[in-house]
């Protein structure tokens, strides 16, 4: 099925329809290509100390050949990287692509349940951790297939004095690292060291080799691993890069990092599309820490920053910001979730430059449609879609719909995974024959091409650009002790976008909402935690049992 594509007549100028995607074999041959041309450049930066794209090339080079000298991993071998954004996050991605490995990356904040499901769907051999999280790991490990654990600390990148100091003041004063005991483990350090001595392996990558498992929740609620490979991932460097092109200059730019670099978001447009240009990603450790966060950002002259609606309304609302010199800020892109009006709108009277909305999926690596750079004000569309890609709007027998009408959305392009991990039966409802995915979001397209999201299709919760499933929730919350039955919706919420309501019927009447907490707080990341608890005498079901939200979305209060 062919789509008319009225977007290309407002694409921002000298945006090809195209992209080349025979320019590069691989992701490896972009980060390659950096190293050499951008050499003296600084490529990342964080806590005030800065690596050059040299220096990146070197450690990078250096990881790779203990990946795959030392331990012997081979091409296909899948790594675990569970690191927040510090220095040692991009050392340790290229040197595992550049061994030819498929990276899993990791939420720091995982609990042990869903850590151990992550290393045991992946079957990751190797994982690379952070100090401070080393303690969950060892409640699992033994549980999965991970052989090789290299531990790193906050401060090991950050020179022998400065490193120091933040070390001890983590370890020690904030006492952020429990204990922990992983036998074998080797610190980032060592394996640097024993790459040293090593060559480089020179792996042969193609488009059809897997770059990343990037793990996403499913409506069953069991997280699945998106496979993105290397094709997938160079279409979507290109395809950001070309749209980005005429706004932004080569070796030039500052791009503030605030979002974890482990979500799709800011590894496509941050590490890698910014690495492609020359950039400076300034590495945001801890961005809830917003005094902390604008005290850094005015020792920057910053050109551009990406993040989500939750990330530039908490700025805006931190002392200190509006004095900021925005003066070089020439990019504001937003995306993971609904960027609202009254944030965009304050966002360009406080910095004079527009915050530009942008849509994707984890599983279209991620970008789909982007809003012109160049736009004077917000407008409330999610933008028009990027090159090479093609988005249609079709009803539920898979009918094209004309221009205004709402279904779903639909997308078709390189960027598109090859499917989800070891599991057929999901990529089956999602992906259709005639190569389309089904977005679950029900949107509406103008006449100009430029797509406006409507609605959800299914129960997803978008909590800070971060997604919640409830069927998950449900699972976990449904073994809380005197918990008879659970559901869970997302309502709105002014800090994070949505946010996740639990309804509960008590088995046990002493049941506590204290109780109830503790309990997620023990078995679910933070952002999938309720934020409302509301205890029922029963839960609104269809005649064969099945608990309708929608009643319950609908119901007073919600």
């Amino acid at each position: 099925m062919g789509v008319e594509r009225p977007w290309l007549a407002h694409y921002p100028k000298n945006v090809p329809a195209e992209i080349d995607l025979n320019r590069y074999a691989s992701v490896v041959s972009v980060i390659d290509e950096a190293c050499l041309r951008f050499a003296q450049r600084p490529a990342y930066g964080n806590y005030g100390h800065v690596l050059s794209y040299a220096e990146i090339d070197r450690l990078s080079a250096q990881f790779a050949a203990y990946l795959g000298g030392t331990l012997g991993l081979a091409k296909g071998d899948r790594i675990a990287i569970m690191l927040p954004n510090i220095l040692q996050y991009p050392i340790v991605l290229f040197g595992a692509l550049r061994a030819g490995l498929v990276v899993v990356n990791t939420n720091p904040l995982y609990t042990a349940r869903e850590l151990e499901h992550q290393l045991k769907d992946s079957g990751a051999k190797a994982i690379v951790v952070l100090e401070n999280f080393a303690g969950v790991l060892q409640g699992v490990i033994t549980h999965t297939d991970v052989r090789h654990v290299v531990v790193t600390s906050l401060g090991e990148m950050l020179g022998t004095l400065k490193g120091a100091l933040i070390n001890f003041a983590v370890r020690h004063v904030r006492k952020m690292v429990p204990p922990w005991q992983l036998p074998g483990a080797v610190s980032l350090h060592q394996a640097l060291v024993l790459g040293a001595g090593q060559a480089r392996p020179q792996v042969a990558l193609g488009h059809d080799d897997l770059a990343f498992l990037q793990y996403t929740g499913g409506t069953t609620g069991v997280a699945k691993g998106a496979m993105l490979s290397h094709g997938n991932m160079v279409a979507n460097m290109l395809q950001a890069s070309t749209w980005i092109q005429s706004v932004l200059h080569e070796g030039e730019e500052v791009i503030v990092t605030a979002l974890p670099l482990y979500h799709i978001f800011s590894l496509t447009a941050n590490c890698f599309t910014f690495l492609k240009t020359g950039g400076y990603a300034y590495l945001i450790t801890n961005p809830r820490d917003m005094p902390g966060f604008v005290k850094e950002l005015r020792q920057l002259r910053f050109t551009a920053i990406t993040g989500v609606n939750t990330l530039f309304n908490g700025l805006l609302n931190t002392p200190g910001f509006n004095d900021l010199d925005f003066s070089h800020l020439r990019m504001t892109l937003g995306g993971g979730m609904a960027v609202q009006r009254a944030v965009a709108e304050r966002w360009k009277q406080v910095t004079g430059c527009t915050l530009v909305e942008a849509y994707g999926l984890t599983e279209t690596s991620p970008a789909v449609c982007i809003n012109p750079l160049d736009l004077a004000a917000y407008n409330g569309s999610i933008g028009l879609p990027v090159p090479s890609t093609e988005v249609c709007v079709q009803d539920d027998s898979g009918t094209l719909l004309a221009t205004g009408e709402i279904g779903e959305l639909c997308v078709k392009g390189p960027q598109v995974m090859q499917g989800y991990w070891n599991r057929a039966d999901e990529t089956a409802k999602v992906m259709d024959s005639g190569g389309w995915l089904h977005t679950g979001d029900i949107a509406r397209m103008d006449s100009n091409g430029f797509f406006y999201i409507v609605d959800r299709k299914k129960d997803m919760i978008l909590v800070s650009g971060f997604n919640v499933y409830p069927n998950e929730v449900e699972d976990v919350m449904a073994a809380c002790p005197g918990v008879l039955e659970v559901a869970a919706i997302g309502v709105p919420d002014d800090k994070s976008g949505e946010a996740v309501k639990l309804f509960v019927v008590r088995k046990n009447p002493a049941l506590t909402e204290a109780e109830v907490r503790d309990y997620a707080k023990a078995n679910l990341t933070g952002y999938k935690r309720p934020h409302i608890v509301e205890f029922r005498d029963s839960l609104p079901k269809t005649n064969v049992g099945k608990i309708l939200r929608r009643e319950l979305r609908a119901s007073p209060g919600s």
